[in-house]
């Protein structure tokens, strides 16, 4: 089966990147060098390709009521025009997929959720709909088709998101100016002949923004940004500083940090179950794990001499014993270091634990390290 390809693959082409297949989407890995890319995120401001992401509808009187059964965080917290980042979890507190949920209107909420999980996702969110109470009065939408998206990350995104969309918003929450967006806040703007959802969010540990809007918009939104960036240094971004930009941050991957079989307290972001507002799906598992730990802890991890780059399904060493073993690594164009993440039992997890990965059959020093990794210098 052929790769599936985004609106923007051609663009990608005529740039020069480098094409590979990821999740089965024909993807740009690199168009510079993956260093380049990255320290351009992290110093100016990048444009990636984030159209292979899924998106998913929920309206209805009871719409609010069943996302809080499917998803860990309380979706009461929101209001129109914001956002959070939640899991939705099995009956085993296993981790069907991450993603992040906005509230676009009083009884209609937007689901963005990983490319390779579309599939999953849909059958899981229709399947517990059908067997609920609240299918009557809830309608679950794909939109993953019809809608595309670009990430604008880096310190200087405020500047060139202000420059691209330079009419207030209509709706969501109220802006003169994109830069105006709190973090998880979104607006509607206006752009050329239709609307384009604008949100504070990112994958990068830097400032920045999402842009969604209807498949026929995204190479507008993108030859935009590209005619109006170079003040601001602006560099397309492949998916290879993506990675190295979110490990550095500690920010799990779908398939590295996260799957059916680990739960949202094991890969360290227990913060965004909300215990407290009621049952939902994988809440007695998290509840019990939460009051007594769980048998494995997600760790960072830096290398700490001279080493070939980490990378996942390595072993981790302690005490001359395997472990664990690690589920991300890289070498970080930010500290020029290995770095990786990785899971151990909760006597290894402790910062300034000495540990050892192997690296094709030889054995490397790292130090467990306080997440994130990377710390930018205020």
């Amino acid at each position: 089966m052929s790769p599936q390809r985004t609106p923007l693959f051609e663009v990608h082409q005529q740039a020069g990147a480098r094409l590979i297949d990821f999740g089965g989407w024909e993807m740009p890995v690199q168009y510079s060098s993956i260093v380049d890319e990255h320290l351009c995120v992290r110093n100016n401001v990048g444009i990636f390709d984030i159209s292979h992401m899924g998106e998913v509808v929920v309206t209805g009187n009871r719409a609010a009521e069943f996302l809080n059964q499917l998803l860990t965080n309380d979706i009461r917290k929101l209001s129109p025009g914001q956002g959070q980042y939640t899991l939705m979890c099995n009956e085993r507190g296993g981790v069907i997929d991450d993603l992040y949920a906005y509230q676009t209107g009083p009884t209609e909420y937007l689901l963005v959720i990983n490319a390779s999980r579309i599939t999953d996702d849909i059958a899981w969110v229709n399947g517990q709909l059908a067997r609920s109470s609240f299918h009557s009065e809830c309608t679950v939408t794909d939109k993953s088709g019809s809608l595309s998206a670009v990430a604008i990350q880096g310190p200087k995104s405020p500047g060139l998101m202000d420059a691209i969309f330079t009419s207030a918003s209509v709706s969501g929450t109220s802006a003169s100016h994109p830069s105006e967006l709190k973090k998880n806040e979104l607006g509607q703007f206006p752009f050329d002949s239709g609307p384009v959802w604008i949100c504070r969010t990112g994958y990068t540990g830097e400032d920045g923004f999402e842009v969604l809007c209807e498949n026929e918009f995204i190479n507008r939104v993108w030859d935009r940004a590209a005619n109006l960036g170079h003040p601001f240094c602006l560099q397309p971004i492949g998916l290879g500083a993506r990675d190295t930009l979110r490990t550095e941050m500690c920010y799990p991957l779908y398939g590295h940090e996260l799957n059916e079989d680990t739960t949202p307290i094991e890969a360290g972001v227990g913060f965004f179950v909300s215990l407290e507002k009621g049952d939902f799906i994988g809440r007695n598992v998290l509840a019990e794990q939460k009051a007594i730990g769980a048998a494995k802890r997600c760790i960072a991890f830096k290398m700490t001499g001279k080493s070939p780059p980490p990378r996942p399904n390595y072993a981790i060493l302690a005490n001359g014993e395997r472990v664990g073993e690690t589920c991300s690594g890289t070498l970080s164009p930010s500290l020029n270091a290995g770095i990786g993440l990785g899971y151990v039992p909760p006597e290894f997890a402790k910062p300034d634990t000495e540990i050892e990965i192997e690296i094709r059959n030889r054995r490397f020093p790292a130090i467990v390290t306080r997440k994130p990794i990377y710390k930018k210098e205020s």
